[in-house]
């Protein structure tokens, strides 16, 4: 697929599901795996938890689409009539460690009395919907808080005295889209100097940041520093500086992450940057039959680690590693996704997202829940371990 169909496919997709993607709405204890998980992680801690590889993995899954209630219809493959499981039986192998299956009891004790936020796009709020099963074995949220559009809500754990938030941001800093005879254009101002107040307002309050960004920068955007218009991207516009996709990224994930260092009224905040979540549309853009039909991952040989979503990729991993040495009583680190989702089109709900204004187009984007999206939270997990006595 050239750069072009890839991008713009993104476009249409990304922008379709954010706005229109369906709102979100009981499994034993497993004591043995919540006592595994109490052991120290040692070996784990001195082990790169995202360099691996899938193996097969016959245990069911710790959800299903019937037990969890508050999978979207439009990443309930099963539901919509996705034949095929064996995408589920599959975990991931660091190739050092091992990485424990997520356990709820563990991840209560750790986050009792604090708020997490997920603060990023339709991606971002994909990951909390999983977070939200995995949860749901052992304690069932109440609902306390979501805007006019569904896009940002807010979740409190009564028994452990949890809070959980997504706030939906395009970009991480301000933007305002420019208007043409009143009508949106999909073109963005971004300013790196302004912050999204939707977020930035509540960081105060949060203890666990989880950030996301990139999949809006697939568009024409310009930049603006101090009201001076510093650069564009896919704009072509003579006189103005063009950034590529992953430069112009680097510019915002290099001045959020400033913004939450330098913050005072902020608490001991950890903060963690997860990296690029890649499409996988393959033989075709999104509008002319681009799908993501198979049912096996991919081996690392198979993946392209060239590929403009492993240079974004690197250059989020390149700013926290950056911010580590200045940061003072803040904490950051990185949920590196990528190479473990690059292996992955076979999770992608494809035709099966169940919208009917949309035949023919698939979603090779989002992550079908249950599926390879878990793993997410199997990471974080032990990366909150490292920061916790538990």
């Amino acid at each position: 697929m050239n750069r072009f169909s890839y991008t713009v496919g993104l476009i249409f997709i990304f922008s379709f599901f954010i706005l229109y993607s369906p709102k979100t709405s009981n499994l034993s204890n497993n004591v043995d795996l919540h006592q595994q998980l109490l052991i120290p992680l040692q070996k784990e801690e001195r082990c790169d938890l995202f360099s691996g590889h899938w193996v097969q993995d016959l245990r069911d899954s710790q959800y299903t689409n019937v037990s969890c209630p508050s999978i979207p219809e439009s990443k309930n493959c099963f539901m919509q009539g996705r034949p095929d499981s064996g995408f589920l039986q599959w975990r991931w192998k660091p190739d050092g460690c091992e990485l424990p299956r997520f356990d709820p009891r563990t991840f209560f004790e750790i986050v009792r009395g604090k708020t997490m936020a997920f603060i990023g796009d339709s991606v971002a709020r994909n990951h909390v919907e999983s977070l939200l099963c995995l949860l749901s074995s052992e304690e069932m949220p109440l609902g306390i808080y979501k805007d006019t559009e569904d896009r940002s809500r807010t979740w409190y754990f009564p028994d452990s005295n949890f809070t959980l938030m997504v706030i939906w941001t395009r970009f991480l800093v301000l933007d305002e889209e420019r208007l043409i005879n009143g009508s949106a254009t999909g073109v963005f101002d971004l300013h790196l100097d302004k912050m999204d107040r939707n977020w930035a307002n509540k960081l105060p309050e949060i203890d666990y940041a989880i950030l996301s960004d990139a999949h809006w920068f697939f568009r024409k955007n310009y930049l603006y520093e101090n009201g001076k218009k510093i650069g564009c991207i896919f704009c072509g516009d003579p006189g103005i500086k063009i950034l590529e996709i992953d430069s112009a990224l680097q510019m915002v994930i290099k001045v959020v992450l400033n913004y939450i260092n330098n913050c005072k009224r902020c608490r001991n905040i950890l903060t963690v940057l997860r990296t690029f979540s890649p499409a996988h549309f393959a033989n075709g853009a999104w509008d002319t039959g681009g799908s993501c039909n198979r049912t096996h991952p991919l081996g690392e040989k198979e993946i392209d680690l060239a590929s403009l979503d492993w240079k974004i990729r690197s250059i989020q991993v390149e700013e926290i590693k950056s911010v580590r040495p200045v940061a003072r009583w803040k904490k950051f680190e990185v949920l590196d996704v990528t190479k473990a989702m690059l292996m992955r089109p076979d999770g992608h709900p494809n035709s099966y997202w169940g919208n009917k204004w949309m035949k023919g187009y698939n979603d090779c984007v989002h992550w079908c829940l249950p599926g390879p999206i878990d793993a997410w939270n199997d990471f974080l997990i032990a990366l909150l371990r490292r920061h916790t006595s538990l």
